[in-house]
């Protein structure tokens, strides 16, 4: 009974942490939002909005010296938007709902603690660092948001994704039985190249990102047309970068589809990565030629994010059997040590 209820519990946790993996895609998605449409200081205050809450709808809510009541850093804040701030709160409580998600993944990853402790171990890391970021996003509103913090964020939420795909990754290690790629060093150290390659050209996006928001505050929105030659070397540095990325992961692909048997899953998600990379690069296309389109800026940071994903999951699948044989490993000494106590 106790061996059927492990076994029922081990498929819950790894169902739901798939199902929490992509709701942190979904709240990177959301925090985009928030940029692209300038809501960030939405809640000029944290955790309540306005000093409630539930924020207000209209400005006739708040007190007439509101814009100083509620001043960031000595400085008052813009006009009310209702637009705005519901959407950065819709963003919070997405977050506390992230925050719930994780730790119900961290419950059910208490199937593992004696079978793989690692997994378990992922899971309160993950918890943890879902904390973190909930403060973090608070330290980002009282700085006014600040380039540094803001770009920091978008980091320990990536590495949040990692983290939870190892743990889930490793919960079905043992229901998996193909075989490492035979080329397997030159595959990882193309894996470990291109994850920091991708790694750059988020931040380089995040820095095009802070560098919109400052055009945005000289243009207003009916010369859009303008910004673009307004953003300076490190917009021409991200579009260009992503370019020999591109090439890199290509190459990347072509060790993978080599060194794989035929079923070997990681040429499909190789698959599944490169088409993610031809559809952000004609979104930046897009966003280059066409006035940056306030829509397609969050879908363009989703898909970066989907990228790094991948490549971590690839870097997983083609590494399986060193995770298992160290599981293996960890199983007989569990089971001898035991036989020695019996």
């Amino acid at each position: 009974m106790n061996s059927r209820n492990t076994t029922n519990n081990g498929a819950l946790y790894r169902r739901f942490g798939v199902i929490t993996v992509y709701a942190v895609f979904f709240l990177i998605l959301v925090g985009g939002i928030v940029r692209s449409t300038g809501s960030g200081m939405g809640c000029p205050d944290w955790p309540k909005c306005f000093g409630t809450w539930v924020p207000p709808t209209d400005v006739s809510q708040l007190p007439e010296d509101y814009k100083t009541v509620f001043a960031v850093q000595g400085r008052e804040i813009a006009d009310f938007s209702p637009v705005k701030t519901w959407i950065e709160y819709v963003n919070r409580l997405v977050g506390v709902l992230i925050g719930f998600f994780v730790f119900l993944t961290l419950v059910f990853s208490f199937s593992y603690r004696k079978e793989d402790p690692i997994v378990t171990w992922c899971s309160f890391t993950a918890f943890v660092l879902v904390g973190f970021e909930g403060w973090l996003g608070s330290k980002v509103v009282s700085s006014d948001l600040h380039p540094v913090l803001i770009t920091l964020h978008m980091l320990v939420a990536l590495i949040i994704v990692g983290v939870l795909i190892y743990a889930v990754a490793r919960s079905h290690k043992k229901e998996l039985t193909y075989k490492d790629p035979h080329n397997i060093k030159t595959i990882n150290k193309w894996l470990f190249g291109i994850l920091m390659l991708s790694f750059l050209q988020i931040i380089l996006g995040t820095q095009v990102r802070e560098s919109v928001d400052i055009v945005a505050k000289s243009f207003d929105e009916q010369q859009r047309e303008l910004w673009i030659d307004q953003l300076g070397w490190t917009f021409l540095v991200h579009r260009s970068f992503s370019i020999l990325v591109l090439i890199l992961n290509i190459v990347f692909v072509k060790h993978i589809f080599t060194g794989t048997e035929a079923n070997h899953p990681s040429r499909f998600w190789s698959k599944v990565m490169l088409g993610l990379f031809g559809i952000v690069i004609a979104s930046g296309a897009i966003m280059g030629h066409f006035a940056i389109p306030a829509f397609l800026q969050p879908v363009h940071l989703l898909l970066g994010s989907l990228i790094v994903g991948c490549q971590f999951y690839i870097a997983l699948l083609v590494n399986h059997s060193k995770v298992l044989e160290n599981t293996i490993a960890h199983d007989n000494k569990t089971f001898k040590q035991k036989n020695a106590t019996a």
